[in-house]
């Protein structure tokens, strides 16, 4: 109790603190980290979108889900009477519930075909329960899609096709019916999760909050990643806190030293952090060109000889100019990119010479390649 009380005397010292002039690198812990328990959840449903003008499907499982639809309305099929039907086809529905999303409030959906149909555009979605992990029904989507892509074909078989037709959106087309608890006011404490873990990033995040707090252990480092801090029990006094502390600057951690290469595109990216040890390199081509040019040998009309082909062989080499440069201990990025560019280095040949920078034991990174 006596840490929940320093706590509530601090948040007037904490919304000061957040009027300080900080350094042009920092970010705000809300840029950085993210609440525990604090998430999203991911919703999925199956229906059928109607009303498409001859694009739909005619398949087994969107046929049984016409006939049960229909059934659901007191409309019964004769039995073995294929409905044949195109303009209907069978979608999936996804959604992403927020947190502290309230019954009642609505969510934007995805609907995507899973079936033959060739277009959703012009169709409407009948409603569907979308349902969580944990296969409890959380929201009920129904409405008019929205389709940027289209497709035309010829008699021919030609086709053009713009985009995705088969995929749809519908703003606000779903309704929330089922709120999902949240642990956000419980405990004596809240943990802030980093984005990108580091040790170093961690510990600077728990040293500022305390130090906006007016010192004290009120966060304490879990591990790499996680950072635990004791907060007022009551909740709108904890939202206030929270929204305090979310909004401190901090500096986080200088990267690790990496190389990144993507052999598919040639991109490469050298972190910051990148050091070159004492080496050498020399950079040049050699080009050689074989041209074959037949030559006919024909022996004098007198002679006793044959009309034959002879090969006349042409092998020339040619080695463009190579330089050497070499690189101090410590040796920067920028110093590196000076260097590469000097001897006119392609993204390929950078490649072939940070390759072996890293076998020669002269590259002080990590060396990734995708």
């Amino acid at each position: 109790m006596k840490k929940l009380n320093f706590i509530n005397q601090s948040l007037l010292l904490l919304a000061l603190c957040l009027c300080c002039v900080t350094n042009a690198k920092a970010q705000r812990i809300k840029d950085l980290a993210s609440v525990k328990g604090v998430r999203s959840n991911q919703l999925v449903g199956y229906g059928l979108v109607v009303g498409l003008p001859g694009t739909g499907e005619t398949s087994p499982f969107t046929d049984q889900s016409f006939t049960t639809m229909l059934k659901n309305f007191g409309i019964s099929m004769p039995a073995g009477l294929n409905p044949k039907i195109k303009n209907v086809a069978a979608v999936a529905i996804h959604a992403d519930l927020h947190a502290f999303a309230k019954a009642g409030q609505t969510l934007d959906i995805t609907v995507s075909s899973i079936g033959s149909a060739k277009s959703l555009r012009g169709g409407t979605l009948l409603r569907t329960f979308l349902k969580g992990l944990d296969g409890n029904v959380y929201a009920v989507a129904q409405g008019s899609m929205m389709v940027s892509g289209f497709s035309a074909e010829g008699a021919d078989g030609s086709k053009v096709i713009q985009n995705t037709p088969t995929v749809g959106r519908i703003p606000n087309g779903a309704t929330v019916e089922r709120e999902i608890p949240s642990a956000f006011g419980q405990g004596d404490s809240i943990t802030f999760n980093l984005h990108n873990p580091d040790f170093s990033t961690a510990q600077a995040f728990a040293q500022e909050i305390n130090r906006a707090l007016g010192g004290g252990d009120v966060a304490k480092v879990l591990d790499a990643a996680s950072i635990q801090v004791s907060a007022p029990r009551d909740v709108s006094q904890r939202v206030y806190f929270l929204a305090q502390l979310e909004n401190l600057n901090v500096n986080p951690a200088t990267a690790a030293a990496k190389i990144i290469v993507n052999s598919r595109t040639g991109t490469i990216i050298i972190g910051q952090q990148v050091r070159l040890k004492p080496a050498a390199i020399t950079h040049g081509s050699l080009t050689v060109t074989i041209a074959e040019t037949p030559v006919i040998s024909q022996p004098n009309a007198l002679a006793d000889g044959e009309t034959v082909a002879v090969a006349n062989s042409l092998v020339d080499v040619n080695q463009a100019d190579s330089r050497m440069f070499a690189f101090q201990p410590g040796t920067t990025l920028d110093e590196l990119v000076q260097a590469v560019n000097l001897v006119g280095a392609s993204p390929s040949d950078l490649m072939a010479i940070l390759e072996a920078l890293k076998q020669a034991g002269s590259l002080h990174g990590e060396l990734v390649v995708i």
